[in-house]
C-alpha cells in the first residue's frame, strides 16, 4: 500500500472553498464522458515515462491537474480576470461572474469550457437556442487575446488569420446562409405552443424585409431583433390585442410607448421602427 504523502500548508479557507469548488466541477465534468478517468481512478496501463520525477511524473499518470494556472487564482473567471490584467485586456466579465463564463459581445455570448483530462480551453459562440464550436486551445493568454480581439469587433477573417485554433467555418457559414434567422421562423411557425400567435408569426415573415429580423417570443408579443447575435441590436415588440387590430413598441427607445396600427399599415410602422 502507498504511503500517502503530506499535505502541504493549504490555502487560506477562501481559496481552499473555491479549490473544491472548481474541483467538483472538473469532477461532475469528468464523470459525464463515459470511460474518462478521473484524477482518483487512472486509466488503465497508464505509467509515467521511466525517469520522469516530480510534477511531469503525476501529469504523465494522471495524478496532476492540467490546470493548476487556473486553480490557483480560484477558478477560471479568476484566472482570465488576472491574465487579462496583466496584459491589459478587456475580456468583457462583469464585477459579479463568479463561476459560469459567458462573455456577451454584440457577435453572441463566449463561452469556455475546460476539457475533462486533458488541458483543452474550448470556445463556444452561442445564443439561446443556437451554438457553435469554434475552436480551442491549451494556452490561457492566447485565450485572453481571443476574447479580447473578438470583444474589439475585428472582422471574422481576420480572427481566423490572428488565432489559427480557431476554426470559424461552420460559424460564419451559417450566418451566411440565413441562420439562425431561417431554423428560429420555421420554429416558431410551426410551434404548437404559439399557435395563438401563428397567424401574427405568418403575417410578419411573409414580408420580405422583416423575415431578416430575428424572431422571438416575449409572452403573447413577437419580438423581432435586426441582428441574432446581437442582443441589444435594435428592437421592436408587436402583438394582436384583439383580431385585426395591432400595436407595438421599439425597445429601447427613449420615450417609446405602445402605438396602434392597422393591419394595412403594420408592416410599414415595423420596417421604419427597425431599420430607418
Amino acid at each position: 500500500m502507498p504511503v500517502p504523502r503530506p499535505r502541504p500548508a493549504g490555502p487560506a479557507p477562501k481559496q481552499r472553498l473555491d479549490r473544491d469548488r472548481l474541483e467538483e466541477r472538473m469532477l461532475d465534468l469528468l464523470s459525464s464522458h463515459p470511460g474518462t478517468p478521473t484524477p482518483g481512478t487512472p486509466a488503465p496501463g497508464l505509467r509515467a515515462e521511466p525517469g520522469a520525477t516530480g510534477e511531469e511524473a503525476e501529469m504523465q499518470g494522471h495524478g496532476g491537474d492540467p490546470y493548476p494556472d487556473v486553480i490557483a487564482p480560484g477558478g477560471l473567471v479568476a484566472a482570465l480576470r488576472a491574465e487579462a490584467a496583466r496584459r491589459g485586456r478587456d475580456v468583457g466579465l462583469p464585477p459579479w461572474a463568479t463561476d459560469a463564463l459567458a462573455v456577451e459581445t454584440t457577435r453572441g455570448y463566449l463561452s469556455v469550457d475546460p476539457a475533462p483530462g486533458e488541458r483543452l480551453f474550448r470556445l463556444r459562440v452561442h445564443i439561446p437556442d443556437f451554438g457553435w464550436d469554434i475552436g480551442a486551445t491549451d494556452d490561457l493568454g492566447t485565450l485572453v487575446e481571443t476574447i479580447a480581439t473578438w470583444r474589439e469587433g475585428v472582422p471574422y477573417d481576420e480572427l481566423g488569420a490572428r488565432f489559427g485554433f480557431l476554426d470559424l467555418a461552420g460559424f460564419t457559414g451559417a450566418l451566411a446562409a440565413g441562420e439562425p434567422t431561417a431554423a428560429q421562423w420555421a420554429g416558431l411557425l410551426s410551434s404548437a405552443y404559439h399557435r395563438g400567435q401563428r397567424d401574427l408569426l405568418r403575417r410578419l415573415h411573409a414580408d420580405g424585409v422583416l423575415r431578416n429580423a430575428f424572431p422571438t417570443m416575449t409572452h403573447r408579443a413577437v419580438r423581432l431583433r435586426v441582428d441574432p447575435m446581437d442582443g441589444a441590436s435594435r428592437q421592436v415588440l408587436v402583438h394582436e390585442p384583439d383580431e385585426g387590430r395591432y400595436e407595438f413598441v421599439r425597445v429601447g427607445a427613449p420615450g417609446a410607448t405602445w402605438t396602434e396600427v392597422s393591419g394595412d399599415a403594420l408592416t410599414a410602422h415595423l420596417r421604419a421602427a427597425l431599420y430607418e
